[in-house]
């Protein structure tokens, strides 16, 4: 209210109200007097200032607008030519047309190449749910108990209080395993009356297919609305989908979190990059701000790690607002949505305290606090110059001392193990420690190796990505010098201006492109949250006339008129890179659809056959967390561990259980089994004859070397111990061996063990 009546209070004294019959005064008249009244912070801001309450006027004019002069505007409007309007509508609806259909198109051919993958609908239910490994079976299990529980409520209950997955352990697995999707997928399976109609796998996986293209439609939107055009849609689904293996992971894993979880924050950005738009009327602001509060507490609702990414995201906006590149009321509005939706996520992920000490909600707290100091602090002043300039360090300091706070007094259970991995991962600490070793051998925790660099060259994705974004960010720098020095923004940027980087939602994907690449630099995992909007954004820069003319301003085209060329280049390029990619990477995609794979595994089949029919149904088995994983879902017996990592008391099992790969005592492998009440214990042939590509990086060697069995001779290193490997020793059938464990079943993949019940132990 203080900054709007200053506001009307400037412009009432220049005489540039926007009243009926008033005159508006000349523009440089307008935005000269603040500049010349308190330096060049001071018309920094008070230039921003003038822009947001012109903005906000206009809207509000409209809204309070008169029937008469509505009915007035409406007249000018419906005077427009014909064929202006059907124009628009044309590029409307095709455009609409092409994003909905090609996220159609991409649902259909991820479905069908899952069939060709894995021959899905010709196989039996057991060989069916072996094609989700580890953790991915751990959700669909959870999705068969809610569907067979004779009740939604009860069903909800019995996961919420489960103590039939693990043994001696009772865990909330809606809250520790995210399962909202599962619960979202069962309600819609019955409520549809679908039990008739597809089976439960074909709907749940039906469902993710669905969402992945929603995911790629919400992309095509983004690419439209910064571009103008949906050609720069056609193209940024085209990179999505031939970079497939560096864009998604759902082809490796369908039901996890990320692949729920993602569409909806493709969403959400759509909507951001809408509502950071300068020229954009009421209803169209409202309909965005809404889409970007659904999006953003659904997507914190269906992925733990959720808020570290709108935590990246709430730095892009806190840069691009500390430059005053856009409206500082509509950043803050974003700033509100984050807060009500980690309030509400606490309340509904049964007091989620890993939200209350999050970075996101220390950041927009300080953010938040920082700007009330502003409002109330004197304008012109030197403590409000002050402020201004040591606005972006007060902002971090607040930010690290409230979340060192919260974390001291809030009982929490943040992943301690993620800051310990961050520590090994800089260099910054070294550890024997089984787990954070492990971790860190973990392909999507490693650096991104050459051929990912190298698919997306191939592509020609990253060489377009490269000069879209020193294109904008040149353009970005010349603006914020431009502020710098007291010239204001202008309302609207037009094409003959050249100045794209006055555009804030082009600035705020530059700077989220470039601190989710900093993330992709250092993990590759982190590849599938920045590649898809690589695609978006070099899409948007060839097919934008304003990047092409941002250029030409530089160079300073005479022999060609610049607007003419950049219109030619904006439909010619991606034409040609259309053109190309068709001609290379439409056969290879058509081949993989066309070809039949063989998958196929007869051991694990066997295996799962030989639970359900021999195991009793109070068996406890053991064994690593992945296989763990499958013989839940398969038989719905009772394990001892689940390949979780974010519980440090299941990491803890799992680096136990592990220990049937190291050189340990057939009494240390029998006692540690046994304090999980496991009955029988199965090997993995692959884990104990494991030949690594890297050596150090197998199970059995990062056992060894927190077990202290590794020494070190001559530039050279070995495993040393007065035992042998428990999982070769155990296959030879000698005392000790025989008198803790019973062979019962085997195949050459698999030997099972029954854990003999005994009074004494025998060395």
């Amino acid at each position: 209210m203080r900054e709007r009546s200053r506001g009307r209070g400037r412009q009432a004294a220049g005489g540039s109200g926007r009243s009926a019959g008033g005159a508006a005064a000349p523009r440089g008249q307008r935005r000269g007097a603040p500049a010349a009244g308190g330096g060049r912070g001071l018309a920094m801001e008070e230039g921003a200032a003038d822009l947001r309450q012109r903005k906000k006027q206009n809207c509000t004019e409209s809204d309070k607008m008169a029937p008469g002069e509505r009915n007035k505007e409406n007249s000018k409007l419906g005077r427009l030519p014909k064929y202006m309007l059907i124009q628009r509508f044309a590029k409307l609806f095709f455009g609409c047309l092409a994003a909905v259909t090609s996220g159609m198109m991409y649902a259909v051919y991820l479905s069908t190449y899952h069939e060709r993958k894995f021959w899905f609908s010709s196989r039996q239910e057991l060989e069916r749910e072996i094609t989700f490994p580890g953790d991915s079976a751990i959700y669909y299990s959870f999705y068969k108990e809610l569907l067979k529980a004779p009740s939604f409520e009860r069903g909800v209950y019995e996961l919420t209080h489960n103590n039939k997955t693990i043994s001696l352990k009772t865990i909330n697995a809606v809250q520790q395993m995210t399962l909202y999707p599962e619960l979202i997928a069962s309600v819609l399976y019955q409520a549809s009356g679908s039990e008739e109609v597809i089976e439960p796998v074909y709907f749940y996986i039906g469902i993710v297919f669905g969402l992945q293209g929603i995911y790629v439609t919400a992309l095509f939107v983004t690419s439209w609305v910064m571009s103008g055009t949906w050609l720069a849609g056609m193209l940024t689904v085209a990179w999505f989908i031939i970079n497939r293996t560096d864009t998604t992971r759902i082809d490796y894993s369908i039901p996890s979190r990320e692949n729920w979880a993602l569409p909806y924050f493709a969403c959400q950005v759509a909507a951001l990059t809408g509502y950071l738009k300068k020229t954009l009327n009421c209803s169209a602001e409202k309909f965005c701000y809404l889409l970007v509060s659904a999006s953003t507490y659904t997507f914190m609702m269906m992925w733990e790690y959720s808020h570290y990414l709108l935590f990246v995201q709430a730095v892009s906006l806190f840069l691009l607002d500390s430059f005053a590149l856009a409206q500082t009321e509509k950043v803050h509005e974003v700033y509100k949505i984050y807060l009500f939706s980690l309030c509400v996520g606490y309340l509904l992920q049964f007091e989620n305290s890993a939200l209350l000490v999050s970075p996101l909600l220390s950041l927009v707290a300080a953010l938040m606090f920082s700007k009330c100091l502003q409002m109330n602090m004197k304008k012109g002043t030197f403590m409000s110059r002050l402020l201004k300039i040591m606005y972006i360090y007060l902002v971090l300091m607040i930010t690290v001392t409230l979340n060192f706070l919260l974390k001291m007094f809030v009982p929490h259970r943040e992943h301690e193990h993620l800051l310990k991995f961050i520590e090994v991962k800089l260099g910054l600490n070294t550890t024997k420690n089984f787990t954070m070793n492990w971790l860190l051998c973990q392909e999507s925790l490693q650096a991104p190796s050459q051929d990912f660099f190298l698919r997306l060259t191939q592509s020609s994705l990253l060489p377009f990505y490269i000069l879209v974004l020193i294109i904008c960010l040149f353009s970005v720098t010349q603006v914020i010098f431009r502020r710098i020095c007291g010239e204001p923004l202008k309302e609207t940027v037009k094409l003959e201006d050249g100045r794209i980087g006055e555009r804030p939602e082009i600035v705020y994907h530059v700077i989220h492109t470039i601190l989710l690449g900093c993330l992709a630099m250092c993990l590759e995992g982190m590849k599938y949250l920045w590649t898809p909007y690589v695609c978006m954004l070099a899409a948007f820069g060839v097919c934008s006339p304003e990047l092409w003319m941002t250029l030409f301003k530089w160079l300073r085209l005479k022999a060609v008129h610049p607007i003419l060329l950049a219109l030619i280049l904006s439909m010619a390029v991606p034409t040609i890179i259309g053109f190309s990619l068709w001609k290379e990477f439409f056969p290879r995609i058509m081949t993989e659809l066309s070809e039949l794979q063989e998958f196929y595994d007869p051991d694990t089949v066997e295996l799962m056959t030989w639970i359900k029919r021999q195991a009793p149904v109070a068996a406890v088995f053991a064994g690593s967390p992945q296989l763990m994983g499958v013989i839940k879902l398969c038989t719905g017996w009772m394990v001892s561990s689940l390949p979780l990592y974010n519980d440090d008391d299941l990491l803890k099992r799992n680096e136990n259980i592990y220990q049937i790969y190291s050189k340990r005592s057939a009494e240390d492998i029998y006692k540690i089994l046994t304090s999980y009440k496991a009955n029988f214990l199965i090997i993995e042939d692959s884990i104990c004859n494991e030949v690594g590509p890297v050596r150090g990086c197998r199970v059995k060697d990062l056992l060894d070397i927190a077990n202290g069995h590794v020494v070190c001779e001559e530039d050279d290193s070995y495993a040393d111990s007065k035992y042998g490997r428990f999982c070769h020793e155990i296959k030879m059938n000698y005392s000790p061996y025989v008198n803790y464990f019973t062979r019962v079943y085997w195949n050459r993949s698999y030997f099972v063990y029954k854990i003999n019940t005994v009074i004494s132990f025998q060395s």
